[in-house]
């Protein structure tokens, strides 16, 4: 067939060694050629199928009008496209990174059914995971690797690089001649340990920067335990860090408030030496056997246990809704990071809390500095300096997962922010966000209530039932650090998991998970209205 019909195909193959395209045109011009150029019919002109490097050389040595042996075959496009891969790993290794670009077509084809693709190729399971990571490569890369200028090795340590540090990195090597394993020592001094990290890395045991998910594919690759992007690590750790900041600054403004003194009440002086004890003999939650002259433990009709007072009114009434004022600050700042964690750690609840501000009108209320200041961090260094038009397009380019950072910084951002703590309830609930996860019962927590709060607490959390009424009574009867070391230490009971009703959004209880409790069953006033 003449060479001018003949129209190229969709080849796989990228680069075309110069020495072997000479040494074809020299043995073409002595013996012409030998093996039939693979065609197919389509569109009303013959398509290359195989044999291009053989169509490439006789073009040179004949011209467009010169005549090659061809076969025709009719095959459709994909059976064309799997052809021309097997006649490139047979006739010519194709490179790594050719072989990586026609895996991902032939995947997607297999609807992404790695089994079925890497029988079509003829491959190993494990030689289609290996191309199918380096095609993630920079286009820089893969043709470095394709033109030989760098070995296999290097492309594999830069596939653990994130695509938009392999160009510089790849610059590197070149330039200083770095053979495999002084590219390896470099990489290894710019990586992370995960160890060390200050974040919840359950993201990272899949992420494809974990170096051990190299080490599974490639023969090259840098010890296990290693993050190989360090924009990710840092952005981690900031957020961490600014959780962790956040939470000692509220911790330190709850202590300050527990700490002033409360006005009209004497009861914690009275009892700490054991004067003026309400009745610790008495029977938690009995119908009242006094008459109405002194104090009874009371239940309401399905109501919360409460501590009535007698006539001359010299105690205040101990209610879910009195122990719950004590905690206000602590309940509001411990959910606020809550939510914030849970925001941070979902790029799509926290779109959805971000599209839900915006078109309530509170999305404003994220202070200014909150974001600004970490723009740098969360989009890139120079990101500050730039003009607003050069910004849009910034934003624009970011990857997906990058942009998904920083989705749930913003989300993270309005849950601090926002004015109406009832707002960062309603997103605790629309999420299934559980305060179990930043919080638990602890001594500070235990000091800022009354021996009589303390009670109430330990009755809603089991505790009573765990030692029984006369057991709790003679502690009650000690110095209030004892009664509180008493509860927090008690043998046998774990406090783990329970949120008594003043830390919880509706008022309610909330028993260890999958565990026997003593909940309240009386309905207690949603405290975040």
């Amino acid at each position: 067939m003449q060479l001018s019909r003949i129209r190229t195909g969709d080849n796989p193959r990228r680069y075309f060694d110069r020495r072997k395209h000479e040494e074809l045109v020299a043995s073409i011009e002595r013996r012409g050629v030998l093996q039939p150029i693979l065609l197919r019919p389509k569109d009303g002109e013959f398509v290359l199928v195989a044999g291009e490097r053989r169509y490439r050389a006789a073009l040179e040595v004949y011209g467009p009008d010169g005549h090659v042996p061809v076969v025709i075959r009719e095959m459709t496009d994909q059976e064309a496209l799997e052809a021309a891969i097997d006649e490139n790993d047979i006739r010519d290794d194709a490179s790594e990174t050719e072989q990586a670009d026609a895996a991902v077509r032939i995947l997607a084809s297999c609807h992404n059914d790695r089994a079925e693709a890497a029988g079509r190729l003829g491959w190993s399971r494990a030689k289609l995971d290996r191309r199918l990571a380096l095609a993630e490569l920079s286009g820089s890369v893969k043709c470095a690797l394709d033109e030989r200028r760098i070995k296999i090795g290097h492309a594999e340590l830069l596939a653990a690089v994130p695509g938009d540090k392999q160009d510089k990195a790849l610059e590197t090597i070149l330039a200083s001649g770095l053979d495999v394993a002084k590219t390896r020592d470099l990489l290894m001094r710019v990586t992370q340990n995960l160890a060390s990290a200050s974040f919840d890395k359950t993201e990272c045991t899949t992420c494809p920067f974990n170096s051990g998910a190299q080490r599974a594919l490639f023969e090259t690759h840098i010890e296990d335990g290693y993050c190989t992007n360090p924009g990710c690590f840092q952005l981690k750790t900031e957020a961490a860090e600014v959780i962790r900041f956040e939470e000692q600054e509220r911790a330190e403004k709850a202590a300050r408030a527990a700490s002033a003194p409360v006005p009209g009440n004497t009861e914690d002086a009275e009892q700490d030496d054991g004067a003026g004890q309400s009745s610790p003999s008495l029977d938690i939650g009995e119908p009242p056997t006094g008459d109405g002259n002194g104090t009874a433990t009371s239940r309401p009709a399905g109501g919360a246990p409460k501590v009535s007072t007698a006539a001359s009114g010299q105690k205040a009434a101990v209610t879910a809704k009195s122990v719950a004022s004590r905690t206000s600050d602590l309940r509001e700042a411990n959910w606020r990071t809550a939510v914030a964690r849970a925001l941070a750690g979902n790029a799509a609840h926290a779109q959805a809390a971000i599209l839900v501000a915006a078109m309530s009108g509170t999305l404003p209320q994220i202070k200014a500095d909150t974001l600004r200041a970490r723009a740098g961090l969360l989009v890139a260094a120079t990101f500050p300096d730039l003009d607003y038009g050069a910004k849009i397009a910034a934003i624009r380019a970011l990857p997906e997962p990058q942009a998904s950072t920083v989705l749930s910084a913003i989300g993270a951002a309005y849950a601090r922010d926002v004015s109406t703590f009832g707002y960062v309830a309603d997103l605790a609930r629309a999420f299934d966000v559980d305060l179990r996860d930043v919080w638990q019962v602890d001594q500070a927590f235990l000091e800022r209530f009354t021996k009589d709060e303390l009670k109430f607490i330990a009755q809603e959390c089991g505790l009573i039932s765990h030692m029984g009424e006369k057991a709790f009574a003679r502690l009650l009867g000690s110095k209030k650090p004892d009664l509180i070391a008493g509860m927090l230490n008690r043998t046998g009971f774990d406090w783990a998991g329970r949120l008594p009703g003043a830390m919880t959004l509706d008022g309610q209880y909330g028993p260890p998970p999958d565990r026997p409790s003593a909940q309240v069953e009386a309905p207690i006033p949603d405290l975040a209205a």
